[in-house]
């Protein structure tokens, strides 16, 4: 990890555990793993102020490129569940690929449980979308 633990923005910091309480009665195996897993890195995380946030650590919408070791590469953007719109590459943070990613940095790598099994994750690429700041919970 490259800062050592997940860095979270304050603000997002708390709309991110709200829907994580939210969240805790999900059925689905996976997603489940995901949202307590996320929810226990957050023990650790570091929470600063939105300007000392650096550039390259993913919260929410940022543009994020992974890929996996076999070949497998995605290009979505990081967004809180009700502005999800998977047909616009727009990812709910309490999806199992939205957990995996959130308060990483570029290069990072991190395995992590996906419905099709464990697979190493690496973020490629980090861009902050400054044009859509509002969060929408």
């Amino acid at each position: 990890m490259k800062y050592g633990s997940l860095i979270l923005e304050k603000k997002e910091y708390v709309i991110l555990k709200g829907l994580l309480n939210l969240s805790k009665n999900y059925k689905e195996d996976t997603r489940t793993y995901s949202v307590k897993r996320l929810d226990a890195e957050l023990q650790n995380a570091v929470i600063k102020d939105a300007e000392l946030m650096p550039d390259d650590v993913i919260r929410f919408n940022s543009i994020i490129t992974v890929a996996t070791e076999d070949g497998w590469e995605n290009t979505f953007e990081l967004v809180t569940p009700n502005e999800k719109n998977p047909q616009n590459n727009k990812v709910s943070v309490l999806t199992p690929m939205g957990a995996a990613v959130m308060g990483y940095a570029e290069n990072d790598v991190m395995d992590w449980e996906f419905p099709g099994g464990v697979k190493k994750l690496r973020i490629v690429k980090v861009i902050q979308n400054k044009s859509n700041k509002q969060y929408q919970v």
